[in-house]
Parts: structure tokens; C-alpha cells; sequence
């Protein structure tokens, strides 16, 4: 035991002696300053050197751009325009999915392949489930008084030229209507029996936006005109035109024929829509 603390205070006479660290000039030996140290002190002033130099470099690697320059961190500005790519591909994504469905959902109503809604598969939109009897198409007074007044002011300008007043129909196949428009059964369109192999016309100037088979309708093709009228040919024997030309009025677009389930002879399916709403074709072309 005395052995034991004997050797301690040997140890702690050691790490407390004073040295003294002399500066001298090489020359004269004039002594320039000088220090007082212990091995206590050496060990403690290195420990909190070394702390302090790891706190600096880890500062540094943290919190300024100079860790860039150390092997393994990439850099800061890196970093953003990869998640800022992130972003936009993911919003890319989404609005690639959201157009592939509603492309779809669109491509199945003019093919007549709706199966979650029930309607008349031979008419290209669904109408909505209120009937006609039900409902007041009358306009009331004051409605009567403001469209005389805006047609009176709406008489001689210019910007209104392309009214439904100017707007012209021609026939699209001559033949006998074998079954006329009638919404209250959901036939929103006019049969007109003709002869196979009669040419098909477009019935006004206008842009192909469908043109394609359907198993219900066979060969079917519509065409978009003026005053967002819609013009629609259905149970065509073959279609001359393709989706996204340009048609003139009276330019033949189809060959009628018998085509699709829903056909029971020579025919031609005649749908006319204006703003999503079916019309009456007979009011604006004479088929006979």
C-alpha cells in the first residue's frame, strides 16, 4: 500500500515540475521570452486544441460551402436542382396520367364503350336524366324583352356575323328519315335510309376529330364546326377521311353502309349537337 502510494505522488510530482521553455537569439543568446510549463499543462492546452480543431472542421464541413471540396459531399446547388427535377417530373407525370385518362374516358364515349353509365349506346353523348316533359322551356317576359333588346343592338355588328342565322347546313345523304329525332326515347339523331355505297358529305366546313370503328355504330366519324356545332355520321361501309383534317361542305367524308350492331339496313345515322346539346337536325337541313 505505501508502495502503491509512493509511485502516485512519484506521478504527480512528475506531471507538476515546471519547465522552463527559453527562446534565445542564435547569435548573442540574448534570451527573447520564456515559459513555464508542466507536463499537466502541455496535456491540457493539446486536448483543447485538438477540441477546438475538430470543432472548426466540423463547423466548416456543416455549415459553409467549402464542404463541397471534401471527398463524399456533393454539392449544395446539386442537390436543389435535382429535387426541383424531382418535382417537376413528378408533376409531369401526373398531368401525363390525368391526359392519358381523360383521353380515354373520352375515346370510350364516342365509341359508345360506356358501361358504368346506362344510355343509348347509339347516340355519342349521354343526355342528361331529366325529361323533357318535366321541364319549362317557355322564356318568360322578361326574358323575351332582353333578347329583343340584344338582337336589336347585335342587328348590324360586325363581330356577331357568325350567328346560327348565317350559318348553313347542307344534306349530307339524300334519302327517306325511316326514324325521326326523338329525345324522349333517347334517339337523338335522324335515320335516313339510303342506298349502299352512297357518298356520305360533310354537311358544313369543319375538322375531323373522330374517325374510327365501334362495334355498336361500326364506322363512325364526327366533325367539329363553327358555332361549336357538331355534326355526327354513323354506320358508314368505310371512312375517307382521318382524324385532324379539314373538310369543306358538301366534300365526301364517308360511303354509307350497314355497319355495327345496332344497324338493321342502308343507312345513315345523323347526329347534330350544338354546345353539348343535342338538335333537331330536320331544322336545319332538308333531307328529302
Amino acid at each position: 500500500m505505501a508502495e502503491k502510494e509512493k509511485r502516485g505522488k512519484k506521478f504527480r510530482k512528475k506531471l507538476l515540475h515546471t519547465y522552463r521553455l527559453v527562446v534565445l537569439n542564435e547569435n548573442t543568446f540574448e534570451e527573447r521570452f520564456s515559459f513555464k510549463l508542466n507536463r499537466l499543462n502541455v496535456f491540457v492546452f493539446g486536448i483543447l486544441s485538438a477540441l477546438f480543431l475538430i470543432g472548426i472542421t466540423t463547423i466548416i464541413i456543416a455549415f459553409t460551402p467549402l464542404r463541397e471540396y471534401i471527398p463524399g459531399y456533393s454539392s449544395t446547388s446539386l442537390k436543389k436542382q435535382a429535387t426541383s427535377l424531382q418535382f417537376q417530373a413528378d408533376s409531369l407525370r401526373q398531368e401525363v396520367k390525368i391526359n392519358q385518362e381523360y383521353i380515354s374516358s373520352i375515346r370510350k364515349v364516342l365509341s359508345g364503350d360506356v358501361k358504368t353509365v346506362t344510355f343509348n349506346k347509339d347516340s355519342i353523348v349521354a343526355a342528361a336524366e331529366i325529361e323533357a316533359d318535366d321541364v319549362d322551356l317557355h322564356a318568360s317576359q322578361r326574358d323575351l324583352a332582353l333578347r329583343e333588346r340584344v338582337d336589336q343592338e347585335d342587328k348590324y355588328n360586325p363581330l356577331t356575323a357568325n350567328t346560327l342565322e348565317n350559318f348553313a347546313f347542307s344534306t349530307p345523304v339524300k334519302g327517306t328519315i325511316s326514324e325521326g329525332f326523338k329525345p324522349e326515347i333517347k334517339h337523338y339523331a335522324v335515320d335516313v335510309v339510303t342506298v349502299k355505297g352512297a357518298p356520305i358529305k360533310a354537311a358544313a366546313d369543319g375538322t375531323v376529330i373522330f374517325a374510327e370503328w365501334t362495334s355498336d355504330t361500326g364506322y363512325v366519324i364526327l366533325l367539329k364546326h363553327a358555332s361549336n356545332f357538331i355534326s355526327v355520321y354513323k354506320h358508314n361501309a368505310s371512312l375517307l377521311k382521318t382524324q385532324g383534317e379539314l373538310v369543306k361542305a358538301g366534300e365526301v367524308i364517308a360511303i354509307a353502309g350497314n355497319t355495327g350492331n345496332l344497324s338493321t339496313g342502308p343507312h345513315l345515322h345523323f347526329e347534330l349537337w350544338m354546345d353539348g346539346v343535342p338538335m333537331n337536325p330536320t331544322n336545319f337541313i332538308d333531307f328529302e
